[in-house]
């Protein structure tokens, strides 16, 4: 829940890297969240389910601009443009594309976007690998 947390917080952010983990985390509870909106629409019973409609797309609509920067931050990770998020309108073909690109381990190390996200500076003589998290 953290990285969802964390991708809203930096729901403009499309500089830096995002790990693999911070990527799906953040769409695992997306979905989640579609899911459970959809539930409660059944179990509440809408008779138009013009409210439950209004929800799920409020939600869509709230969190599109953070799963774009959360992707292509991803995109970034494995050094790449983020303009290859346009790659995904290939029908077919782009999603398992980008899909493949998504599930690619990033880059160890610097890469021209920024420093590795799985290392963290705590102090300027200490460095912490955080492969663990």
């Amino acid at each position: 829940m953290n990285e969802f947390i964390a991708c809203f917080k930096k729901y403009a952010v499309f500089e830096g890297r995002a790990r693999r983990r911070e990527y799906w985390m953040f769409y695992l509870f997306y979905i989640i969240f579609i899911i459970v909106l959809g539930i409660l629409n059944s179990i509440i019973g809408f008779r138009t389910g013009i409210l439950g409609t209004i929800a799920v797309s409020s939600f869509v609509l709230i969190a599109i601009i953070p799963s774009i920067s959360v992707s292509v931050r991803r995109l970034h990770d494995i050094n790449k443009s983020g303009w290859m998020i346009f790659i995904s309108l290939i029908p077919i073909v782009g999603a398992i594309w980008l899909f493949v690109l998504m599930v690619t381990e990033g880059t160890k190390g610097d890469n021209q976007y920024g420093p590795d996200p799985k290392i963290i500076i705590q102090t300027p003589d200490q460095v912490v690998n955080n492969t663990s998290i």
